[in-house]
């Protein structure tokens, strides 16, 4: 059931915290084993919290799974690392702090590609987590898990975090909702930084309104990161039904050319139509740089991450290599036995670029076409309120089938890249299904894109997609 309705029954006394953790907990140990969403969910210490729970608080009461690169006191904090295997965080992240003073009990550590690299959950060095619609199938990534168990009814909802498409596109493949917010809407503070100009903590739900409300919740300035904007935070669910009569709703041309599955493309314009038959206006509009998205993206987000990683060093915490021959040895043992086969490729490719005589051709001219990049969206919603587009140019494909060459991968997520390298925020709506590759009644997301800080408009549009 949606939070909401979760909710009701707590007050109405039909249930309790308590009941619901423990059901939960059995429907966890009867039908994760397929899905591997969980990495890890601690009961005793969630009845603890639930037999205390204030119903009096808005989401009194109310399991929030949390992906496993977010810090939880006293709860395991791997990244689905190795290196990380071991490792119990010490403190509670803001996102976590803001859902406790809210009355939500996080429950559940959520499996994901390693260090939130990658776009399958393949990556994940702690084991694979399977597509509910589909066994034989990707959940999406890098927050699969997420993605997967509030799918699989196992997760009333789930945070997870979005650095080039990593909420929306497990949602689309899953078939929930996905809301990754504007940069610097929700502090990161505690969060396990991959790309810090990209990263940014979100939300899967069962519902629209869902997502409304921990949005509300977990949303606001925050003095411990300083990427956090002090802006107000409106009412989400004020302006949530007001519908789209009057909009003006854009269709990007470069997001529907070439190289779109064609089930994955009716399914769009149809979700398109229905919004049009509301009273929005649909406006064809262009954004010319998004050829370049996926080329600067990665440069970007691997030298950052080539920086943010360099603190796994074998000695401050994390693993450890045993009788290395010195210092410089403890580093690359440690490194090369900690960090899997993608994290290690992207760790390569970001200190490259930022290497000396490569710095200036690469780097520095990748944040210049992110600035162009910026601009197009900014001169888009001069002209319309939202745009709409797939999520991914295909349904979700199936397990080991990645191929040797990650470029193809890579380019799974040319439609979600772009969001985060202009700090916009993104959500995906299920919008239908379609057959592909052998698989049948495959989810299919809409991914509505709003200007920056533009939550309130984003989720409006997305409550009448959603019927």
């Amino acid at each position: 059931m949606s939070i909401t309705t979760l909710r009701q029954q707590f007050l109405s006394g039909e249930t309790t915290p308590t009941a619901t953790l423990l059901a939960l907990s059995a429907q966890i140990s009867e039908r994760d084993g397929q899905t591997g969403a969980y990495l890890s969910h601690d009961l005793d210490a969630g009845l603890a919290e639930a037999q205390n729970a204030d119903l009096t608080r808005p989401l009194g009461g109310v399991p929030i799974a949390i992906k496993d690169n977010m810090n939880v006191l006293d709860q395991p904090c791997t990244c689905g690392s190795k290196f990380l295997e071991n490792y119990v965080a010490p403190y509670d992240a803001t996102v976590i702090r803001k859902l406790r003073e809210a009355g939500a009990l996080p429950f559940g550590r959520m499996n994901m590609d390693e260090f939130a690299m990658g776009s399958s959950t393949e990556n994940s060095a702690l084991g694979k987590t399977r597509n509910p619609a589909d066994q034989d199938r990707i959940p999406g990534g890098s927050s699969g898990g997420s993605a997967a168990a509030v799918a699989d009814e196992t997760a009333f909802a789930a945070l997870g975090s979005d650095t080039g498409g990593s909420i929306r596109q497990p949602a689309s493949h899953c078939g929930v909702v996905g809301l990754k917010p504007s940069y610097g809407r929700v502090s990161r503070y505690g969060l396990v930084a991959f790309a810090s100009s990209l990263d940014q903590i979100g939300t899967f739900t069962r519902t629209v309104e869902d997502a409304a409300l921990l949005l509300q919740h977990i949303a606001g300035y925050d003095p411990l990161d300083s990427t956090s904007l002090d802006v107000p935070v409106p009412d989400y669910l004020a302006t949530l039904n007001d519908g789209v009569k009057g909009l003006k709703l854009g269709l990007p041309k470069e997001y529907f050319g070439e190289g779109i599955d064609p089930g994955v493309r009716a399914n769009v314009e149809k979700a398109a139509k229905a919004l049009e038959a509301q009273g929005a206006e649909l406006v064809e509009i262009s954004l010319p740089h998004t050829e370049y998205a996926v080329a600067t993206y990665y440069v970007i987000a691997p030298a950052e991450a080539s920086s943010n990683l360099s603190r796994f060093d074998g000695i401050r915490y994390g693993h450890r290599a045993a009788n290395p021959a010195g210092i410089e040895d403890l580093y690359k043992k440690s490194r090369e036995e900690g960090f899997g086969a993608e994290v290690k490729r992207r760790i390569i490719l970001g200190t490259y670029v930022l290497s000396s005589g490569y710095y200036d051709a690469y780097y520095s001219q990748a944040q210049k076409v992110r600035t162009l990049i910026r601009q197009d969206f900014e001169k888009a919603f001069e002209k319309v309120d939202a745009i709409l587009t797939p999520v991914a140019p295909t349904p979700a494909r199936r397990l080991g089938t990645a191929g040797a060459d990650p470029i193809q991968e890579y380019l799974s997520d040319i439609f979600t890249i772009s969001a985060n390298l202009a700090g916009i925020p993104g959500i995906s709506v299920p919008c239908g299904t379609t057959d592909w590759d052998g698989g049948t009644a495959l989810p299919v997301g809409l991914q509505i894109l709003g200007p920056h800080m533009g939550e309130a408009m984003l989720l409006r549009v997305a409550k009448a997609a959603e019927g």
